[in-house]
């Protein structure tokens, strides 16, 4: 089994239409260790946006009531994350792991979203194009290298300023893996189209 960790350079960045891309191209199956809020999961959205008869949803190690930071709605709940007790689960297939918001998004007093990202696991970064993502993302690749784990390039959601790719390619070094232009909605249509379009350069991670 292979894996792939879908983080990104914050919240709202398009996380979730990645995983839902990715997911698509590879026939992959998806898994949302932490999920924070319960009116709208991510793991319902993927099954919204994706239409092949593969891929398995799996369910989140912890489902937390309100859509806050992980460590706080945990707390809010009266529990502590326990990163033991986020088990993966067991699969021949390729499995997508969605984060929760940024990196260093607190789980608990101690760990962030960085330490659910296993050796193994291909990481890829999601980063979007308002003002200062350029900073945002070059921090994500700086920690991303610093923990010594292996990003393997940067799928870019709305970015349209002239020279940002360019840039973040020169100085971090990573591939782009692909370029998600504003779309009027996100629909399984929508996620297949870039499914197709992508799926050659991810099968070649």
């Amino acid at each position: 089994m292979s894996s792939i960790f879908i983080t990104g350079i914050g919240t709202d960045v398009g996380k979730t239409v990645v995983a839902a891309i990715v997911t698509q191209a590879l026939q992959a199956d998806y898994w949302k260790p932490i999920q924070s809020g319960l009116e709208e999961t991510d793991k319902a959205t993927i099954a919204g946006l994706i239409d092949n008869a593969t891929t398995v949803i799996h369910p989140e190690a912890y489902r937390l009531h309100t859509p806050m930071s992980p460590h706080k709605a945990a707390e809010i709940d009266g529990i502590t994350i326990d990163r033991t007790k986020i088990i993966r689960p067991k699969t021949e297939n390729t499995l997508v792991i969605e984060g929760a918001g940024g990196l260093l998004v607190p789980i608990n007093d101690q760990e962030t979203i960085v330490d659910l990202i296993a050796p193994e696991d291909q990481v890829i970064l999601v980063s979007s194009g308002y003002l200062g993502s350029i900073n945002h993302t070059l921090l994500s690749a700086a920690l991303l290298k610093a923990k010594g784990l292996n990003c393997v390039g940067i799928i870019y959601n709305h970015v349209d300023l002239d020279g940002t790719i360019e840039v973040i390619e020169k100085m971090t070094g990573l591939k782009t893996l692909g370029h998600i232009t504003r779309e009027q909605e996100i629909s399984a249509a929508i996620v297949s189209k870039y499914a197709s379009k992508f799926k050659k350069t991810l099968k070649a991670l």
